[in-house]
């Protein structure tokens, strides 16, 4: 990957986790070789996306007190593109309910109902009478069902989510501030999941490593195919547009990583900075007809009948 483009994705990775509330101000960010060794490149590297984001006035750097965040990054014009673009979603999910035959108070019930459930385990400090375990890190539908349902799997606990991708996930497990990270960060070098970038998070501690689930990763597309888009390479076409996952998540380390080997520069694949944080977007945008391609899993697929 070319460490002109790379330095940009590292910057747009902190700046997201800094969006979401990972970071905020006056916190110091992991320090520089934590970061190269996450993103597998150069220690100037990072510097550079550090530089960056300094002069955007996000971060300010000092000699012996490392990195520090000074702008938590909300901003009206930003929120006002966000509410326009989940009202068109909202919308276009109550459409398609109504033409399902469901009458609008019905939708309006179930939507309370998945709402309630979803503030009883996101707002954990007003439960002090629960026992709270965080999970951070990568997106998956089965975590999101296990947190609506987790008083039913494990009674008297509830699971805090945050999804914030594989590395935020980890470097907050690192920093104590969850309890279960969700991780499937790919090594192209030795060809494991996860053990390389545990290992050299926790150096000296012991953790522990199971796998929940196994899922299937590839190339999403519209039923039947309709541009026969067999392999990476066809992304390169001019016919055809991509959505990606967000820098930092597992998925697209994996994806970046398959193009390096493939020798697929990034900038011939239209698209590639069209990123979204979860499987379910990545979905929905194919199923919109606004790509035509997309790096995500099976499931994703399935739910949006692709």
């Amino acid at each position: 990957m070319n460490d002109d483009y790379l330095y940009q994705q590292i910057a747009s990775s902190i700046k997201r986790d800094i969006a979401n509330g990972l970071y905020k101000v006056g916190d110091t960010l992991p320090a520089v070789r934590t970061y190269s060794e996450i993103w597998h490149c150069t220690i100037g590297t990072v510097q550079r996306a550090f530089q960056l984001l300094v002069a955007q006035g996000i971060v300010s750097t000092h000699i012996g007190k490392g990195t520090v965040v000074i702008n938590n990054l909300s901003s009206e014009p930003e929120n006002s593109l966000r509410n326009a673009n989940l009202i068109h979603r909202a919308e276009t999910l109550f459409l398609d309910l109504i033409t399902s035959g469901y009458t609008p108070v019905e939708i309006e019930n179930a939507f309370n109902i998945a709402l309630a459930r979803w503030r009883f385990v996101s707002q954990s400090s007003e439960y002090t009478d629960q026992k709270i375990l965080r999970f951070a890190g990568s997106h998956d539908l089965v975590v999101a069902w296990m947190a609506t349902h987790f008083q039913e799997i494990a009674p008297g606990y509830n699971l805090n989510v945050s999804f914030s991708g594989s590395v935020s996930g980890l470097l907050s497990l690192a920093e104590n501030k969850c309890a279960i990270a969700g991780s499937h960060i790919y090594d192209g070098q030795t060809g494991v999941y996860n053990l390389t970038i545990l290992k050299s998070l926790f150096p000296n501690e012991s953790f522990a490593l199971i796998t929940l689930a196994q899922r299937n990763l590839g190339l999403i597309v519209k039923r039947g195919n309709p541009k026969s888009i067999q392999k990476l390479s066809d992304l390169t076409r001019e016919d055809v547009t991509f959505v990606n996952r967000h820098s930092g998540s597992g998925t697209r380390l994996f994806f970046d990583s398959e193009l390096t080997r493939q020798n697929i520069e990034s900038n011939q694949i239209k698209g590639y900075f069209n990123q979204k944080t979860t499987h379910s977007e990545v979905a929905r945008e194919i199923a919109q007809g606004q790509a035509d391609a997309g790096i995500g899993l099976e499931a994703a697929a399935i739910s949006n009948d692709l």
